[in-house]
């Protein structure tokens, strides 16, 4: 049994499903975001009810949530920050995670008992940073994701031991530091601090000679294409002992952007490595073939380990597309079960009856069943199931559970 204490599994839900999914396939907290004062203006985002229900299914089952509010707040922000967290006042998630220091006064000004964990926006690259933070009543600081594994191992020795240290461990990385980015705001006039971002950094670009206009020149780098800001996304799957080992209380995954399948495969599989690793060392290094197999069933940009060893190169780079790999699509949640193994689900993208589909299941079991017959709402039965969101009632070759999660290879 390893002595050292287990960090948290902090998982990114975009909408009321996504937190459910979470919860239920491995994570320790969720962080989500309203529909103001977070950094992800296009995600769905939840309403303060929503926030609710989330926030009381998660304490269901003894997890965490966590609002973010780390936009760099405008004078014109402020009296809208000041009524949002009297509203979150009331519902009680268990911290918020802010960046600018003018909402984290008013935040220990309207909800003092509600902990404030700091936003890597706001830059945490040094021991003196997370101090200053602490001394004004932080719980967390968030690292920057430009630090090493050895600097964050240097700040854990030099700050209080009750100070907690969340860190990136997987997800899209951003061509700025510490996510600062003002390409958004100068090609389009969204702004990435006001969480409006439309992510240029994932564009296709061409060289313009000022005397020539309009005539375009690709931009090439050793001949390996156009895309010069697009990072391969952050993967630490295989180094989950050197991450425990440098002092992280709180691993975070990216995405409050990302579908069901996105989260259940990254939330499950980490659930499991951090488990594993606990149980025995052997254990996880056993089993790493698997882990590597599972994080690869949803969607992603080829993988790096950022910082966390070296300054990232040239190969940290995707220059020829800016393209996901998706091995598997999205088919639905498992809502309810009926009798006869009739199964209630609101469809995500299209199947046919006869199809075989995988169950993701949270205890890490994957299983083939195939789909037996389709029924609308209204009992029609159907050979595919054509719209987006859908509710259908669909009857598999085995039984399934709720919150059994179904997916098709593509």
């Amino acid at each position: 049994m390893n002595e050292k204490k287990k960090p948290e599994l902090l998982i990114p839900a975009s909408s009321l499903e996504v937190l459910k999914t979470a919860v239920i396939y491995g994570a320790d907290a969720v962080y989500i975001g309203g529909e103001m004062y977070g950094l992800r203006a296009k995600a769905k985002n939840f309403s303060i009810e929503e926030m609710k229900q989330g926030i009381d299914f998660a304490h269901s089952y003894g997890k965490k949530v966590y609002v973010t509010a780390n936009i760099t707040a405008h004078n014109k922000d402020l009296s809208g920050i000041e009524q949002y967290f009297k509203e979150l006042k009331q519902i009680k998630p268990d911290a918020l995670i802010i960046s600018d220091p003018g909402v984290f006064d008013i935040a220990k000004e309207i909800v003092p008992e509600i902990e404030v964990h700091i936003s890597t926006q706001a830059n945490n690259v040094n021991y003196r940073t997370y101090r200053f933070w602490h001394r004004l009543g932080a719980s967390r600081v968030v690292s920057a994701r430009e630090l090493s594994l050895e600097e964050i191992k240097e700040l854990r020795q030099k700050i209080p031991s009750e100070l907690e240290i969340e860190t990136f461990i997987h997800g899209a990385m951003c061509i700025s530091y510490s996510g600062r980015c003002l390409l958004s705001n100068y090609f389009t006039g969204r702004d990435a601090n006001l969480g409006a971002c439309t992510h240029p950094c994932r564009w296709k670009y061409y060289l313009m000679e000022e005397n020539r206009p309009g005539e375009y020149l690709p931009v090439f780098e050793n001949d390996r294409g156009t895309y010069i800001f697009n990072s391969k996304d952050l993967c630490m799957i295989e180094y989950i002992p050197e991450l425990i080992e440098a002092g992280i209380d709180s691993f975070k995954v990216e995405g409050r952007m990302k579908t069901a399948l996105y989260v259940a495969a990254v939330a499950r599989t980490y659930r499991m490595a951090i488990d594993d690793y606990f149980i025995s060392p052997e254990r996880y290094r056993e089993r790493l073939p698997y882990y590597r197999e599972e994080i690869s069933k949803c969607t992603y940009r080829q993988f790096t380990t950022g910082f966390f060893f070296e300054k990232p190169k040239t190969d940290a780079q995707i220059y020829d597309n800016n393209v996901y790999v998706k091995e598997y699509t999205y088919l639905g949640l498992i809502y309810q079960v009926h009798s006869d193994r009739i199964c209630e689900m609101e469809q995500r993208n299209k199947f046919y009856v006869g199809d075989q589909v995988e169950v993701m299941k949270p205890n890490g079991e994957n299983k083939i069943v195939t789909v037996e017959s389709i029924q609308d709402e209204n009992g029609l039965c159907m050979d595919c199931c054509p719209h987006p969101k859908q509710k259908l009632f669909v009857r598999f070759s085995e039984p399934l559970e709720i919150f059994d999660l179904v997916r098709q290879k593509e």
